[in-house]
């Protein structure tokens, strides 16, 4: 590892312990060039996210957003498998008093990706899948490989999504919205190409290059006209957004009654 890329690694690890967070376990965060970049590192998981990784994500995402010299965020996962598997599925739920909190807490993880000043990239290794599919959607652009595959399989495990018909909807339309929440199938490269999904296709090796290639391409707009353009796609978006948040709390009740 380069010299400058330790200290500039140090220091948004410095940042995250200081405005609260640990030191991170799930992820790793990096620099490349003008570039962060955020790996989440959960491959014996698929990289499917916790509440302890989500709470390094966000850290991390501040870190991000405060340092000026920063110039865009790549995410991307660990190992071949996976860009991620969403929510882990094995982390139990909320009780039913805590259902609004738990709601708002996820919805400030979505939150942190959403208002970052900076343009976002998913570079994409493997399967994304559920609310790492939702993410990958909210991010600017998206750099894949021929493997990837996409999709919304949460009704399969009995989960009813708030946030994924209103992401899909928004990106993809109504047809697909209902088609990919409904019935929980992963798309294959073919179709999330054909559909648009991807900002480049590269072979896997040089799906990380890429991103940083792209990355770098914004070190020469003006910062503060980036930084509001970016602001305003998440001010369209945030009725919807919110709408989501609200039906997600009343869905996640509803799904804890009988009948």
């Amino acid at each position: 590892m380069e010299a400058n890329k330790i200290v500039n690694t140090i220091k948004i690890i410095i940042y995250m312990i200081i405005q609260g967070g640990p030191m991170p376990e799930f992820i790793e965060v990096s620099r490349r060039k003008s570039a962060a970049i955020l790996v989440l590192r959960r491959p014996e998981a698929m990289n499917a996210w916790h509440r302890a990784m989500r709470t390094e994500i966000v850290a991390a995402l501040n870190a991000v957003d405060a340092d000026q010299e920063i110039r865009a965020l790549i995410v991307t996962g660990a190992g071949s498998r996976a860009f991620g598997a969403g929510a882990d599925l094995k982390e139990p739920g909320p009780a039913d008093h805590e259902i609004d909190g738990f709601v708002e807490e996820f919805a400030a993880f979505f939150e942190a990706f959403r208002r970052l000043g900076k343009p976002t990239i998913a570079a994409l290794n493997g399967v994304a899948a559920g609310s790492a599919f939702q993410v990958a959607l909210m991010m600017d652009f998206r750099i894949a490989h021929p493997g990837v595959r996409m999709g919304q399989p949460e009704i399969r495990s009995g989960v009813a999504s708030a946030l994924g018909p209103w992401i899909i909807r928004e990106t993809l339309g109504a047809r697909l919205a209902a088609d990919l929440t409904l019935s929980g199938r992963i798309m294959d490269f073919a179709e999330c190409a054909q559909l648009g999904l991807f900002h480049g296709v590269v072979p896997v090796e040089a799906v990380l290059d890429a991103a940083v290639d792209l990355a770098e391409s914004f070190a020469a707009l003006p910062e503060r006209a980036v930084a509001l353009t970016r602001d305003r796609l998440r001010e369209l978006g945030q009725p919807g957004f919110d709408d989501a948040v609200v039906a997600w709390k009343r869905m996640l009740a509803a799904s804890r009654r009988p009948g």
